[in-house]
């Protein structure tokens, strides 16, 4: 991990599509492409220079697995879109949140995070924080004071929330979050991108993203992320270290090479996935739908005052498992697969997938029916997603209910 804010100290302060398009270029010289160094190892010229090195939280040229020039831009332009003194960036969304949980927390030690979650963080927090000895509890992510409410003082080390949570966009109240004092807050801000929300302004300490998803935007880097202040970062990079779910240097390029065009991605899909949404809560076939900038949302005036985009991502009910699987199984622009951000438009049934881990209480703690369909809208063609997504809809309910 480093910091390489020094690029645009001296430069007036841009807006945020201006900054994913330009930071993280300090090495890369005349080059408009990001410099990609392949390199796990870096020489040393005396010891005292590789040991200095070797115990320092910025050395990029050193071992890979510490830092890398490369990972370092990628770090530098995540932590400059979210406000942040520092990043570090991991080798999937995943190896980040196992990161900030098991480098912060420790034996004795409370958490409390949401029922609305990715599956993945969820079964962390079930299965592997109560080997550790890590009591956790889990509220509802949409009431604001149930957070508060759970923290014990003294106990509680990290309060942890997703918001939108995946996958019926459930909001949690950002500006309430980062009044909790005591604990260390962190938000998976991932469906929301830096150009959506940055939580670190309403007081959270920390931010991490699956940056496999719209950050990178390609479904090709598996990638993750966690930016804050440089004193929790270097707490985290001191655990990463250990845990060695460091970034590859080509992924860390893809997510530059995606940050670059991350502002006209989520504005195409935003506006797409807006016009879907309305046309899906038009019709009497299906209930439920959920995307933020629907004034039907149940959070829409929270969405309004801390979302500068509301992405595209929606999620609507079916009648049944059967009508979500047909569905799913029948879109021919839209595709099955389990990601999101892309420039393809990909279907999910979260039951049977994202989250067919989870009891059946679980799932409905989640919000989450045998009919749920997740949507992440891609760039095709508006009127061609809408079209395929209709056709689809008649032939998951061939009897018109």
């Amino acid at each position: 991990m480093t910091d390489m804010h020094s690029e645009v100290d001296s430069q007036p302060e841009y807006r945020p599509e201006t900054v994913a398009v330009r930071a993280g270029r300090a090495d890369s010289g005349r080059a408009l492409a990001p410099t990609i160094w392949a390199s796990t190892t870096f020489t040393t010229s005396t010891v005292a220079e590789g040991r200095a090195m070797a115990t320092s939280t910025d050395a990029a040229r050193f071992y890979t697995r510490y830092g890398n020039p490369t990972v370092a831009a990628f770090e530098s332009a995540v932590a400059e879109l979210e406000g942040a003194e520092s990043a570090r960036a991991f080798a999937s969304g995943m190896g980040a949140v196992t990161g900030v949980v098991l480098g912060l927390c420790s034996s004795g030690d409370h958490i409390v995070t949401q029922h609305q979650l990715y599956a993945g963080s969820q079964l962390l927090f079930q299965a592997v924080c109560p080997r550790f000895r890590i009591d956790v509890t889990f509220v509802d992510a949409t009431d604001p004071d149930a957070w508060q409410a759970a923290v014990i003082p003294g106990r509680t080390t990290l309060v942890y929330a997703e918001s939108p949570a995946n996958p019926k966009l459930d909001l949690v109240d950002l500006a309430r979050l980062g009044e909790i004092r005591g604990p260390v807050t962190v938000v998976d801000s991932t469906f929301a991108t830096p150009l959506a929300q940055r939580p670190l302004d309403f007081g959270v300490d920390l931010v991490l993203h699956s940056a496999t998803k719209a950050i990178g935007g390609h479904n090709d880097a598996t990638l993750g992320v966690v930016a804050g202040s440089s004193e929790l970062l270097d707490w985290i990079w001191g655990f990463a270290v250990l845990q060695g779910a460091n970034a590859s240097p080509h992924d860390a390029a893809a997510g530059l090479r995606g940050l670059r065009t991350l502002a006209v991605r989520l504005d195409r899909q935003s506006a797409t996935a807006a016009r879907l949404a309305e046309q899906l809560e038009a019709d009497p076939r299906v209930s439920g739908v959920r995307y933020p900038g629907l004034a039907s949302h149940p959070q829409h005036d929270l969405a309004q005052r801390q979302l500068r985009r509301f992405g595209g991502l929606l999620t609507f009910e079916l009648p049944d498992l059967d009508a979500g699987a047909r569905f799913v199984e029948s879109t021919r622009i839209a595709q099955l697969a389990t990601s999101l951000g892309g420039p393809e438009t990909l279907v999910t049934h979260p039951a049977s997938t994202t989250h067919v881990n989870l009891l059946p209480e679980e799932l409905a703690a989640a919000g989450i029916s045998p009919g749920t369909v997740r949507v992440s809208v891609g760039l095709e063609d508006p009127d061609d997603v809408i079209a395929d997504v209709t056709a689809a809809i008649d032939l998951a309910l061939p009897d018109g209910t």
